[in-house]
């Protein structure tokens, strides 16, 4: 969704990596918000900015035998890894299209429409909100999950942490992005015509395991980005890279993901 220059995260194989680490820190809260809003067989699934796919074959599991589940991006090779695994699955109800949404007239063909770390990229939000809402048929649910990076927190205070903390949002508001727009997601919904909004809150954290290495493998992975715009050398990259995998290897330090709003 989107043109990819806004991404301020690594695209292809490498990004792809880091959004296998992403889906599996992120399985319990999203999959237990999809036990709650019943998503079942029969259904017809959208997943908008599916980057690898995982979501989208969670999804395809969920609504087989009768559903079916697709995922749309930007990001052929993405893409391609998607099918790919797929295959090797024997997942048969999904499909993987290269195409964004809001430049094409569809027609109202499903029941939920899902969106997890996209608007937040997003120049204008709410184009995609109004894509979402004309693809949904009558009755539909749209479910979106993205982050308020207000509400990241580590324990003890760190430098390399805060340091990191303020480039992700720097390089994420210079390409246009907003790193804390879970709590616009609510209203961005009733404006584009939404009923019974509601909205929770995740945030995995934790002492020890992979919760704790999205800090540094994002640093990575916005590093090219931050270089681009001025904000921070190769040098200066390096060190808190290093720092943040020191701080993730700490079990007596508390470290996760930001404030994660479901709405």
């Amino acid at each position: 969704m989107g043109d990819l220059k806004h991404y301020v995260i690594r695209g292809v194989v490498e990004g792809r990596e880091r959004l296998r680490l992403l889906s599996r820190i992120m399985h319990a809260s999203t999959t237990a918000l999809f036990d709650r809003l019943g998503i079942a067989d029969g259904l017809m699934c959208l997943d908008v900015g599916c980057g690898g796919g995982d979501v989208t074959l969670e999804l395809a599991r969920r609504v087989a035998p009768n559903g079916k589940a697709v995922g749309a991006d930007l990001d052929g090779t993405k893409l391609e890894i998607a099918r790919r695994e797929a295959a090797e699955l024997g997942i048969g109800n999904v499909e993987f299209r290269l195409q964004d949404i809001r430049e094409e007239k569809r027609a109202a063909e499903f029941d939920v429409v899902y969106a997890r770390f996209l608007l937040t990229h997003l120049p204008d939000p709410a184009s995609a909100i109004n894509a979402f809402y004309a693809t949904l048929k009558p009755g539909g649910l749209v479910i979106v999950e993205d982050i308020d990076c207000s509400g990241c927190f580590v324990f003890p205070e760190s430098r390399a942490f805060w340091r990191f903390h303020e480039l992700y949002c720097a390089v994420v508001r210079k390409r246009g992005g907003d790193p804390d727009i879970g709590p616009r997601l609510p209203l961005l919904l009733k404006d584009a015509g939404f009923a019974k909004v509601d909205l929770s809150v995740a945030q995995p954290m934790g002492l020890e395991g992979e919760v704790k290495l999205i800090g540094p493998t994002t640093m990575e992975n916005i590093a090219n980005a931050v270089v681009q715009a001025e904000l921070a050398s190769r040098a200066e990259i390096a060190e808190l890279v290093k720092e943040l995998y020191d701080l993730a290897a700490d079990p007596r330090t508390v470290a996760g993901t930001p404030r994660v709003v479901q709405t």
